[in-house]
């Protein structure tokens, strides 16, 4: 899969839902971003898959982890490649009226997760 996408762009679309039956909330956003990873050069692939972090993820690399070092840029919300973004998130949850206590914007501002300053978007 990895060896596919090197020197390509791709969408990484992650979807935030938001149901309850009692208060009849029933609303759904996906996020997408585009990915655009690095060609695959000096066998960086390789020894990316010989750490192992990339078992389990959806895409076989972790944006937040050692993957990024595979990653040219990203168009589009980090938060969302990692797997839920944030600012949709936020939102959803204000429009059903739940309070969300949590400065989002500010969040965004620090970008205080592992690799995400690295990325901006």
């Amino acid at each position: 899969m990895l060896m596919s996408l090197a020197g390509r762009a791709h969408s990484v679309h992650t979807a935030v839902a938001l149901c309850g039956r009692v208060r009849g909330i029933d609303v759904v956003e996906v996020a997408t971003s585009i990915v655009h990873m690095k060609p695959d050069s000096g066998g960086a692939v390789e020894r990316y898959l010989a750490t192992s972090e990339s078992l389990g993820k959806a895409g076989a690399y972790s944006i937040q982890g050692q993957g990024a070092d595979l990653i040219e840029g990203i168009d589009g919300d980090y938060t969302a490649v990692v797997g839920l973004p944030l600012q949709v998130s936020a939102r959803l949850l204000r429009t059903v009226g739940y309070p969300v206590s949590l400065d989002v914007e500010e969040l965004y501002r620090r970008k205080p997760y592992p690799n995400w300053s690295r990325f901006v978007s």
